[in-house]
């Protein structure tokens, strides 16, 4: 398989990041995330552990009952990230 460029690699973890925003503050499974970005689930975790170390995404690794998940993890945007995001999009337009 060819390796991908930074360029690609960054623009893969651009998608990852705003399909989080848009689902914040829900979290979602890895293959989830992968399923929608159309790749590959180890591609995609590989990506979301950098984007971990960046402190852009946080992996939430216990379920809503507060047991730990064995081989899943969850993956939701960071509080900050999301701010950051959030002051970049455009407002939506007021209904009347």
């Amino acid at each position: 398989m060819p390796s991908l460029s930074q360029s690609k690699r960054d623009k893969i973890a651009e998608q990852i990041l705003h399909h989080l925003f848009t689902i914040a503050p829900a979290a979602q499974f890895t293959s989830e995330i992968a399923k929608e970005i159309a790749r590959d689930e180890e591609f995609t975790r590989s990506l979301l552990l950098v984007l971990q170390q960046k402190k852009l995404v946080i992996i939430i690794s216990q379920n809503p009952q507060g047991a730990d998940y064995k081989r899943r993890r969850r993956w939701r945007l960071s509080n900050e990230a999301y701010e950051a995001y959030r002051k970049h999009q455009p407002s939506s337009p007021k209904s009347l």
